[in-house]
């Protein structure tokens, strides 16, 4: 009888200490999918960082933040803060493309603040924006294309690992990591970098429209001669059309505020930073990485290295 009992009040007390994970698993989730909970009501301008590379997971990130305020009506406008050298090419553009819906669909006013770097993919999906800020020190512009990857050709020859490969048709391997490219290989992908160098050029074409100084306006001709890879401090891409003003990010906030009608001190609002560390939560969903990682497994994660082909918007 005594060790029933005991097995019900261990079992009870189980029971409970998974009730108040789960409780507080809920709270935490509803703080981070809402960080406008503890605020009150108001009009708002709303704050999204960019910071870093941008991969696929920041795009993912990012876009879903700028849905969220998009689709609230208190906030009248979005900053984007962006201190980025750019990245890959498609995330770059699944960011610009959900900063043009919002603007346009949910007419949403967006600002962009520059940081310290708003290089090629940075400037990318700065370009839809209502107005862009910079400091003079600000690394911008790198307006272009770039694929790399790793060819191991003579380390695989040296010692002495002979690549064997079928394939359904010329290119199928084009880019491998174990042979130089052939020259209708080389043509192939200059037809690409040319094709998304277009790409980018329509979008700065398009999003400067009509925008900086008088005399600077940039249309295809000028935007293709700014065009060449190099980056601008935010002094000369003022000049040059790619940034309208110079100033900080208090500027930046101070002119959105203005531009929207908010008047005195704006109540800003910003994403959760993304949680760190360990937490007691890890004990019960077992998210921590503590033992995952084995010095044993480093051979193979050399030998599995990523080697194909990136495309990128992404100053070097």
């Amino acid at each position: 009888m005594r060790r029933s009992t005991l097995t019900w009040i261990i079992l009870g007390g189980f029971a409970a200490l998974c009730l108040v994970a789960v409780l507080l698993f809920v709270a935490m989730a509803m703080l981070a999918d809402g960080d406008n909970l503890m605020t009150g009501g108001g009009d708002r301008i709303a704050v999204i960082p960019i910071e870093g590379v941008i991969d696929d997971g920041m795009a993912k990130s990012v876009n879903r933040h700028l849905k969220q305020y998009g689709e609230d009506s208190r906030v009248k406008a979005i900053i984007l803060r962006v201190d980025s050298p750019g990245g890959g090419v498609s995330a770059s553009q699944e960011i610009y493309r959900e900063v043009k819906r919002v603007k346009e669909e949910k007419k949403k006013t967006i600002i962009v603040s520059m940081a310290s770097v708003a290089a090629s993919g940075g400037y990318y999906i700065a370009c839809p924006a209502d107005k862009i800020f910079a400091n003079q020190g600000t690394v911008t512009g790198s307006i272009g294309v770039i694929a790399e990857w790793v060819n191991y050709k003579e380390l695989a020859e040296w010692a002495k690992v002979k690549p064997v490969v079928f394939k359904s048709g010329e290119f199928k391997d084009t880019g491998s990591p174990t042979r130089d490219l052939t020259d209708r290989e080389k043509e192939y992908f200059q037809k690409m970098i040319d094709e998304l160098y277009a790409q980018f050029v329509g979008a700065v074409t398009e999003g400067r429209k009509g925008k900086g100084t008088q005399g600077n306006e940039l249309d295809e001709v000028k935007v293709r001669g700014l065009a060449d890879g190099r980056v601008y401090t935010g002094e000369s891409a003022v000049k040059n059309g790619l940034v309208d003003e110079i100033g900080n990010y208090e500027d930046a906030v101070k002119a959105t505020a203005k531009l929207v009608g908010i008047k005195g001190e704006p109540q800003l609002v910003t994403p959760p930073k993304p949680k760190e560390g360990f937490s007691l939560l890890d004990l019960f969903f077992g998210s921590t990485k503590i033992n995952d990682f084995s010095p044993s497994q480093l051979p193979k994660q050399l030998l599995d290295m990523d080697t194909s082909v990136k495309f990128k918007y992404q100053w070097k």
